[in-house]
């Protein structure tokens, strides 16, 4: 623990926890709630307890970031991991128009933006699958008596051999 008191996120963390803070509450002019702190911190530990106690996972800052995005830019594949478990949505871009995947590259985090873009094409496939399946119409078919002629004993019997 003494490690983690040199991070001055998990000192505003531990400042705002202490406080009762609410864990979607945005306790500074940033609006970063406990849940951008810890996901920023790459604090998968934290960012667990804050998921478990009703963080809201998509709430985004002044600067249009989610806490995964906060995760993507420090590069914590375990807090991503953590919050796409969690139905984080990846798609969410911040006021330049980024998402998390899109920070992870510029961060120089490859395995993050990998991770990220995995993710995104099996949620694509996945929605692709079940749009598909909803817009399926079922098809009737008929019974069709063409290339048939019926035998005396009511059977069909195929023209073709």
């Amino acid at each position: 623990m003494q490690l983690l008191d040199c991070n001055p996120e998990v000192d505003s963390l531990r400042h705002l926890l202490e406080a009762g803070a609410s864990v979607n509450a945005p306790p500074d002019p940033c609006e970063q709630s406990p849940v951008h702190l810890a996901a920023g911190g790459g604090l998968a530990c934290f960012l667990l307890w804050q998921l478990q106690a009703g963080a809201d996972l998509n709430q985004q800052d002044v600067f249009g970031e989610a806490p995964l995005h906060k995760a993507a830019k420090v590069g914590s594949l375990e807090c991503l991991s953590l919050l796409v478990a969690s139905d984080a949505q990846i798609d969410l871009c911040n006021k330049n128009g980024q998402t998390a995947e899109d920070l992870a590259w510029s961060c120089g985090f490859p395995e993050c933006a990998k991770f990220l873009t995995t993710i995104k094409c099996m949620q694509t496939i996945k929605s692709s699958e079940q749009s598909s399946r909803d817009h399926c119409v079922p098809v009737l078919r008929q019974k069709r008596s063409f290339g048939s002629v019926e035998n005396t004993n009511g059977k069909r019997k195929c023209w073709w051999p």
